[in-house]
Formats: C-alpha cells, sequence, structure tokens
C-alpha cells in the first residue's frame, strides 16, 4: 500500500500509511488486520451495515451513559409521572410538551408527540404513570424508526448503513469543528475491525493538519491512506483516491474526508457539489452513501446546517457526535421527524466504541428509562 503526501508550503513530507511502519512491533500489530482483510468479499459489504449494528445493539450502557445530561434535563418528565392522574392529564401534557421544548425536542416535533399521547388517552391504553411513560417511548420511536417514516421508507433510506459497488465510497460533510475527521477514523476502525478494507481519502486539501490527523487515524484503524496536496482540487483528490480503488482492486470501502465548510457559503457548498460529482464520475451510482456529521451541542441549529446541505448534495443520513456533552439531544428527535433523514450513527464518548449504531429504541429507552433504572 502506498504512503499519501502531505505538502508543507513547497515542501511534501510523507503520510506514511500503517502498513509502512518501520517499527517490527508495529508490523506484527497489524497482522491480525492484514489477515481480515485479506478474507473481504463483495457479500461482506452488503451484511456489513447490519452486522455493526446488531453487535451493538445490545451496548445498551453506552447509550445510557452517553445522554446523561439529556436524561437530567428531562427531569420534569419524571416529576410530572410521579404525580400523573388521569383526571388533570390535560394540564400534565402542557407541561410535558414544555419539558420536550426545552430538552430541544422543538415545538412542532414536542406537540406531534403530546398529540399522539392525547390520542392513546382518549382510546383508555394510558391508565398509569408506567404506561404514560410507555407511550411517551413508542412515541419517540416511531418518528424515528425509518419503517415508520414514510418518507424514508419509500426512498429506502435506512438507520442502517448501506454500503455498495466496489469499492462503496462514503462521501463525509459537515460544517467546520462537527468532528468529521474523527468521525471518519471512529468509521474505518469499525469496519476494518469487521474484515473491510478501507481506504481514507483526504479531500480536505486545505489544511494539512487535517490530513496528518485523518494520517494518524489511518495508521490505527489498519486502512490505506490516499495520497494528499496541499492546495489542490479536493474533487480531484477524491476522483483520484477512487479511481486508485477502482484500479487495484484491494480495498472495499471509501471513506472521503472534506473540508469543513458554512452552510451559508454558496461557493464553498458548489464545490462540494463537485466533489460528490467527481467521485460518480469516476464510479458510477457512488457515493453510496452521504453522510452530513452534525454537532449535538448546537441542538436544533442544526436543522437549517442540514437543509441546506441537504439542497446541495442529497443526504442519505445523519451522524450526530458529542451528544455526551450536550443536554440538548432531544434535538435528535425534531431533526429526524423534520427532515426525513435517517440518523446512522452518534458519538457518545472519545472512544471509537462510543461512535454508536444508532437504535431507536435504545434511544428512547435511555432518555426515559424505566423507574427501577433510574
Amino acid at each position: 500500500m502506498q504512503a499519501g503526501n502531505v505538502c508543507h508550503s513547497r515542501r511534501c513530507a510523507p503520510v506514511v500509511a500503517p502498513h509502512h511502519s518501520a517499527a517490527s512491533s508495529s508490523r506484527s500489530r497489524l497482522q491480525p488486520v492484514r489477515a481480515q482483510q485479506a478474507e473481504a468479499s463483495p457479500g461482506l459489504l452488503a451484511k456489513l451495515g447490519r452486522v455493526i449494528k446488531e453487535k451493538a445493539a445490545g451496548d445498551y450502557e453506552r447509550f445510557f451513559k452517553g445522554t446523561s445530561k439529556t436524561r437530567e434535563r428531562l427531569g420534569l418528565v419524571e416529576e410530572l409521572l410521579t404525580f400523573w392522574s388521569l383526571e388533570d392529564y390535560e394540564d400534565t401534557l402542557e407541561e410535558l410538551e414544555e419539558a420536550l421544548i426545552t430538552a430541544d425536542f422543538g415545538p412542532k416535533t414536542a406537540l406531534t408527540i403530546v398529540d399522539g399521547l392525547r390520542e392513546e388517552l382518549k382510546a383508555g391504553s394510558i391508565k398509569t404513570a408506567d404506561d404514560m411513560r410507555s407511550a411517551l417511548k413508542r412515541q419517540i420511536i416511531s418518528l424515528l424508526e425509518p419503517a415508520n417514516n414514510s418518507s424514508s421508507s419509500s426512498s429506502g433510506k435506512t438507520s442502517e448503513l448501506q454500503l455498495q459497488g466496489e469499492p462503496a465510497v462514503l462521501l463525509i460533510v459537515g460544517v467546520n469543528g462537527a468532528g468529521k475527521t474523527t468521525t471518519i477514523g471512529k468509521l474505518a476502525h469499525r469496519l476494518s475491525k469487521e474484515g473491510a478494507r478501507v481506504l481514507l481519502a483526504p479531500g480536505d486539501t486545505f489544511r494539512a493538519a487535517a490530513a496528518e490527523q485523518l494520517a494518524e487515524w489511518a495508521r490505527r484503524s489498519g486502512a490505506k491512506m490516499g495520497t494528499f496536496k496541499e492546495g489542490g482540487r479536493p474533487g480531484g483528490v477524491l476522483a483520484a483516491a477512487c479511481n486508485d480503488a477502482k484500479q487495484q482492486k484491494d480495498v472495499d470501502v471509501v471513506i472521503c474526508d472534506t473540508a469543513g465548510r458554512l452552510h451559508t457559503a454558496y461557493a464553498l457548498m458548489e464545490e462540494l457539489a463537485n466533489c460528490r460529482k467527481s467521485i460518480a464520475n469516476v464510479l458510477p451510482k457512488q457515493p453510496c452513501e452521504t453522510l452530513l456529521v452534525l454537532d449535538g451541542t448546537t441542538g436544533l441549529n442544526m436543522l437549517n446546517q442540514a437543509r441546506e446541505f441537504n439542497d446541495t448534495v442529497p443526504l442519505s443520513g445523519l451522524i450526530l457526535t458529542k451528544l455526551d456533552g450536550t443536554a440538548r439531544g432531544g434535538a435528535v428527535v425534531s431533526v429526524v421527524d423534520q427532515l426525513k433523514l435517517p440518523v446512522k450513527f452518534i458519538g457518545v464518548g472519545e472512544t471509537p466504541e462510543d461512535l454508536q449504531p444508532f437504535d431507536a429504541v435504545n434511544f428512547a429507552e435511555a432518555l426515559f428509562p424505566a423507574a427501577k433504572q433510574q
């Protein structure tokens, strides 16, 4: 595998790909990864998203720990349930709506949830506080599950990572500081762990530091690092990486990094559209996934970002980062409800394993756990 190049001004310094490590101890650590990658096959990609999601499905504790601040913000809901009674349920529903809005569920989504609860109350299916808690979780899950979202299901969008093609290409986009490069590294780690051969394509050609960070993640995950030229045309860099993977047939998944950009900067957004076209020119029907990384700490402010990015490069899903550091996790529900885009992964910690495949049931249970779990 080739080393990439990071150029500093007029001098180019090599970014050494992990498989070229000079230390024997590094070589020995990478041997299991090489052996795994050698066994990768087209059939692997078809089921890889499902495999990753199934393996993480039982890891409820990460969801629970990573949503602690949002759960604290929703403490008023538990207080309301403690003093729940059917006689004054309308007053309780109004207070519940306010509590959801405070946790960044947003007015529209909070009203949708409360209206659903009101219908269940009128139907007689809610009689106790436990019934109310269960119904609340059902309403949230119904908004988050693609199977229940006609717009998502009819377009084939799902929270499960969809990898198709030889190679499959993931295009990762987002604003400055959202955590794109770190997210790419964590994705590479997960995919490599399951036996996929991964290439990281450094499409952020404005910053040599971005390529250096990406190269370090390549080293850690056992991925291949693409060639980088500072100041180069991003679309050309990504196209070259995809072409190399196509010709050499030694890569299953290409993950394309892009420069962070404000969604209000027209020229930069047009450049992003060109990056997508450049990939498609080399590999028709690619990228198979275009994923927007959103900083969870921005709450509902992420909605406008997502709308603009989706207009420029049609998105297949979202990755929400830094949820462990915010009390505004309810925005996850609002984003899915309003944009009809599935969440693929959420970040609930610093380690690669803390980038969790999104699971609506686990998420709802973590926000509103059974009384005995709190």
